[in-house]
C-alpha cells in the first residue's frame, strides 16, 4: 500500500511546472514517479481549468501559470493558486510565468 501524501498529483505537477516552465511530460513523470500518459492527463485537466497556459516553443512547450485562480476545494476558495505555489517554492517574479 502506497503512503499517503498531503498534496495531490495535480498540485505536484502544477508546482513543478511553475518552477520548470519548459519541463516535458516525460521529465515531469520521472520526477513524480508516474507515467507520461498520467502526466498528460493531469496537464490536460489543469490546462482545461485555466490554471496553466501552453505555448509551443520549438519542439517543446512553455507553460505559464495563472496565479489568480482559486483552489477548487469549497473550503479553500479564498486561497489563490499562486499563494499555494509560493508556499511550495514558486517565485512569482520569475520570468517563467
Amino acid at each position: 500500500m502506497p503512503e499517503w501524501t498531503f498534496i495531490t498529483r495535480h498540485a505536484v505537477a502544477l508546482s513543478l511546472i511553475s518552477k520548470y516552465p519548459r519541463i516535458t511530460a516525460l521529465d515531469l513523470g520521472a520526477r513524480m514517479g508516474i507515467t507520461e500518459r498520467a502526466v498528460r492527463k493531469i496537464i490536460a485537466d489543469i490546462s482545461a481549468a485555466g490554471y496553466i497556459g501552453k505555448k509551443k516553443e520549438g519542439r517543446g512547450m512553455k507553460y505559464t501559470i495563472n496565479p489568480g485562480l482559486s483552489l477548487r476545494q469549497d473550503s479553500h476558495r479564498e486561497v489563490a493558486i499562486g499563494d499555494l505555489l509560493a508556499s511550495l517554492g514558486w517565485k512569482r517574479n520569475q520570468k517563467n510565468d
